[in-house]
């Protein structure tokens, strides 16, 4: 027999490497400094909170208490006071009877379309929506169909030829584009139905509704009986985590089914205190969600007139089509060069032929940051793209 290399277990790899390598597809992890000079329109740190003095302190303060991590489950000795204080107030901020708090928004998603569905459930999600959705959606096991973006009328279609029980799955600010979902006209469809709806609001809570308390209160949902919410806590509460938000039978029914929060350590006492004090900024300082808005209409005003096709920004994310993945990556390295940190998605982030920049405002931005981020992104810019 030829002896074989141990060196050929992982070839195939190398294959799809130099495929991506090739195609321009390729990652790189980019270490960044903590005085990193670049203004940031990248991160999603929407309401400037990750560095916020209360924020820090309560996370020091919560390490110092509690310890540097949460030392197991949240079913074993994994929630502290901290985790129960928080879930309280986001569940009072946000307007559902109770909330359930993962280690990240990825588990919250992959929970509760697993926890929240059978062998014989349909799952309705939108064509736009994010990975940790997708994932969610195959990881049911439920069948899934997909209608295309935002089209309401699709979506209750599928619902009437099943005639079952079905779970329709949007974000409520996209991504990527960064465009908002019809939610009043997508709860009137799965209430005809007697569907659920599950909203993803991580580019949502903080920023829309009153006070930024979320795709909810937008549009006038009060405790809904048929509607789950999940938001991140690491982009406008500056932390790091995720929740679950919705009836209360919902969140127990989580706490004894859900996977990723059964078997997963709970999410560190220091995350948790800094989100809890980044909540109590936002509740005192309540226009923060409404100067990010603001700021992203100046940059999409800015860019547009320099002669840049822009999304319309529905809340803090922008969204600049770019064409080829090598013209987002030059167009990204370029920003990058001048000063400015944007975001580069490409396949297998977004479709072939779609490869874009995302841009994300910040309520912490200055007049003259946005100034600068407009005419670095504009000079930047291959001369095709431009109108």
């Amino acid at each position: 027999m030829r002896p074989i290399s141990r060196e050929s277990a992982f070839a195939w790899i190398d294959r799809g490497l130099d495929e991506r390598d090739s195609a321009g597809l390729s990652r790189t992890l980019l270490p960044r400094d903590s005085e990193d000079p670049l203004l940031d329109l990248a991160g999603n740190d929407y309401l400037g909170l990750s560095r916020h003095p209360a924020v820090i302190g309560a996370a020091a303060e919560a390490a110092a208490r509690w310890g540097a991590g949460s030392t197991g489950s949240r079913l074993v000795t994994g929630t502290t006071e901290l985790h129960h204080e928080l879930e309280e107030e986001l569940a009072a901020t946000y307007g559902t009877e109770a909330a359930l708090v993962f280690s990240s928004g990825y588990a919250a998603n992959l929970a509760v379309l697993t926890a929240l569905t059978e062998p014989d459930s349909l799952i309705v999600s939108d064509q736009h929506n994010h990975a940790s959705l997708i994932d969610g959606c195959r990881l049911s096991r439920a069948r899934t169909e997909v209608f295309p973006h935002a089209d309401v009328w699709r979506a209750d279609g599928i619902l009437r030829a099943h005639g079952g029980p079905a779970v329709v799955v949007t974000e409520s600010v996209f991504s990527v584009d960064g465009d908002i979902a019809a939610l009043r006209e997508l709860h009137d469809v799965v209430g005809a139905h007697g569907a659920a709806l599950l909203v993803d609001d991580a580019h949502g809570f903080g920023i829309i509704g009153p006070g930024g308390a979320g795709a909810f209160s937008e549009v006038g949902l009060v405790t809904p009986p048929d509607a789950v919410a999940t938001a991140t806590l690491s982009e406008a509460l500056g932390a790091q985590g995720g929740v679950v938000l919705g009836p209360r039978r919902v969140i127990r029914h989580l706490t004894q089914t859900a996977r990723t929060f059964v078997f997963d350590t709970g999410l560190a006492p220091a995350c948790a205190g800094a989100a809890l004090a980044a909540l109590r900024v936002l509740s005192r300082e309540p226009g923060r969600g409404k100067r990010v808005r603001l700021v992203a209409e100046q940059l999409h005003e800015g860019l547009t007139n320099a002669g840049l096709v822009v999304n319309p920004p529905g809340a803090a994310v922008l969204s600049l089509p770019a064409g080829s993945p090598s013209n987002a990556v030059e167009w990204a390295t370029a920003c990058r060069a001048g000063g400015v940190a944007v975001g580069c998605f490409r396949p297998p982030a977004v479709p072939d032929s779609t490869s874009r920049l995302r841009l994300t405002a910040g309520a912490d931005l200055t007049e003259q940051q946005i100034a600068q981020a407009v005419r670095v992104i504009a000079d930047a810019a291959p001369h095709h793209l431009r109108l």
